[in-house]
């Protein structure tokens, strides 16, 4: 399904809002029923509940994360949505290291009208360089959170 460019950033910019809210059942919710997820090439997690449980992994780990979208652009039939995390790894076993990366997922818009398959990829090692050392003085800036407009994923017919 094609969405137009107006479409395309209100979708994206509720599929942000689902991650800041700490509610992994909102993310899942933008994925059609048998969507699937894919992070740095590894195993899918296909249907919502999978998607929802690599979403609570990280809602977990970073109770404050907030998440920024940077970046939507359809390119032919396929969509780049581009983001930056930030948060400090508070959760359980987290060492209270604050990170800052950002990243970009692709995806496959369904007949739905909601994401069909994502191909997520960041930089794994940055990541667990800033997973064991924060962010460093450098490299960190403040992120708020998006605005409160909260609302859910609506099917295109």
């Amino acid at each position: 399904m094609k969405m137009d460019a107006g479409e395309l950033r209100d979708f994206a910019e509720r599929y942000t809002a689902a991650w800041c809210s700490q509610d992994p059942e909102r993310v899942a919710a933008f994925f059609s029923t048998s969507g699937s997820l894919t992070v740095n090439g590894g195993a899918p997690a296909v249907g919502r509940g999978a998607i929802r449980e690599v979403v609570q992994g990280f809602m977990t780990a970073f109770p404050d994360l907030v998440l920024t979208m940077d970046e939507v652009r359809g390119e032919g039939d396929r969509i780049a949505y581009h983001w930056t995390f930030a948060g400090a790894n508070t959760g359980p076993g987290g060492a209270g290291q604050q990170v800052l990366f950002s990243g970009f997922e692709e995806w496959e818009i369904g007949a739905d009208g909601l994401i069909a398959r994502s191909l997520g990829h960041f930089d794994e090692a940055d990541y667990q360089r800033q997973l064991e050392h924060g962010t460093g003085a450098g490299q960190q800036r403040r992120r708020t959170r998006p605005g409160t407009r909260v609302s859910e994923p609506r099917a295109q017919n």
